[in-house]
């Protein structure tokens, strides 16, 4: 279900048809593993079951296909013809679902279901030539096209959110872009990185969101990847109403947090957020790490917590996320941008590198613009690790002002 689920969340996020994903035609990946007719009957029952029609159409229309292809297999037409009818049905298409139908027990004349529904829908296509709803001519309904729309959902920014997952709609203008530079940086003259100062790249201006390079040797990262790998499970959200963590279908992924105890490559690597940032660490969380397999994601969230969660961070008695660091350690071959639909700005994973953004006005109110998505997975797999800076100590290292300017 899952495997089904992710599979959906792709074919939707990158514009993919069932025939690509069925032939393994994705982009970045010369693996091409396909999908049987008993595949594809199965991600549309999968969709049926959970009550979306808009997915169970598609699936079995490809069903549909590859067996009028001769492709041979456990399923029959009479199976998907039964879910086909009543999900083009439960889409309003009425005149569909009574040809489908017709075509079902053509072939399985005792299936008593479909006759039922056949005088059912017979009954409804009369009801509605006697009302001639929204004046309509009978032809005009006849000739109704079979495309249907995917449904709206619950995220606002879901069009801007995919749009750029896709590497659509960034709004890097020309204008924009003459205020990005790359220079060396030595942390404000921190002394460990004035020998050896890091590569920094601005990837926004404002809110500033800058790249580190060489943030991660190769080794240190397959050494974060062996001690997190034991320790990996469904990451969570915390419910804003109850407070409590639970499992959301908007954040897919598994991930575990690592103790400076752990391994003193975990110790270093924090001390080395330390002087890049200029930030303490000493009222940071944890090193998270995380890894998103295919399709996996985190949709559209703040890292900073609302007016209305002011207990979310209570516990930790450290103030609110200030900034965060973001680590990749690992490139994607397709998929897993880093997106901030509000900003309309795209940043893709590159093994080594960091992103580095402050989540709240120097104000101390949040900075509602950094509201970002990890893009689901495409093809490969996805390894990261984060570190959330908090308010408490940071007083003196970025002092508080009317400004956001950094």
């Amino acid at each position: 279900m899952g495997a089904a689920k992710a599979l959906m969340r792709l074919q939707d996020t990158y514009k993919l048809d069932p025939d690509t994903i069925s032939k393994g035609q994705l982009p970045g990946t010369k693996y091409q593993a396909v999908l049987s007719v008993d595949d594809c009957f199965g991600m549309g029952r999968s969709a049926y079951n959970e009550g979306d029609y808009y997915h169970t159409v598609l699936w079995m229309e490809q069903v549909l296909k590859q067996l009028d292809a001769g492709e041979e297999g456990t399923t029959t037409k009479a199976q998907v013809l039964d879910y086909l009818s009543y999900a083009v049905f439960q889409l309003g298409d009425l005149h569909r679902a009574l040809e489908l139908t017709r075509r079902l027990l053509s072939l399985d004349p005792s299936h008593e279901r479909a006759g039922g529904n056949l005088r059912y829908f017979e009954q409804l296509l009369e009801e509605e030539r006697e009302k001639m709803l929204s004046n309509q001519t009978e032809a005009g309904l006849a000739t109704q096209e079979s495309i249907y729309e995917r449904p709206v959902d619950y995220l606002p920014e879901r069009d801007i959110y995919e749009s750029l997952c896709r590497g659509e709609g960034v709004k890097l203008t020309p204008r924009r872009q003459k205020r990005l530079f790359c220079r060396y940086h030595h942390g404000n003259r921190t002394p460990q990185l004035l020998i050896a100062p890091f590569k920094e790249e601005d990837e926004w201006d404002s809110p500033h969101i800058v790249r580190y390079y060489d943030v991660m040797s190769d080794e240190e990262i397959e050494r974060i990847k062996e001690i997190a790998k034991p320790k990996l499970a469904r990451a969570t959200v915390r419910d804003p109403k109850t407070g409590v963590l639970t499992v959301a279908s908007y954040r897919v992924s598994k991930s575990s947090w690592l103790e400076e105890d752990d391994d003193p490559v975990v110790a270093r690597v924090n001390r080395r957020m330390q002087h890049i940032t200029g930030l303490t660490v000493k009222t940071a969380e944890l090193l998270q790490v995380a890894n998103y397999g295919m399709g996996g994601q985190y949709e559209p969230h703040f890292d900073f917590s609302r007016k209305n969660e002011q207990d979310a961070f209570k516990r930790l008695g450290t103030g609110n996320r200030v900034a965060t660091f973001l680590n990749y350690m690992s490139d994607v071959e397709a998929g897993g941008a880093t997106v901030f639909p509000d900003l309309g700005a795209a940043i893709w994973p590159k093994k080594g590198t960091a992103v580095f953004w402050y989540n709240l006005l120097r104000s101390g109110e949040g900075d509602y613009r950094t509201r970002h998505a990890a893009c689901p997975v495409l093809v490969g797999c996805k390894w990261v690790s984060n570190k959330w800076f908090h308010e408490r100590g940071q007083e003196f290292l970025r002092p508080c002002g009317s400004t956001e300017v950094d």
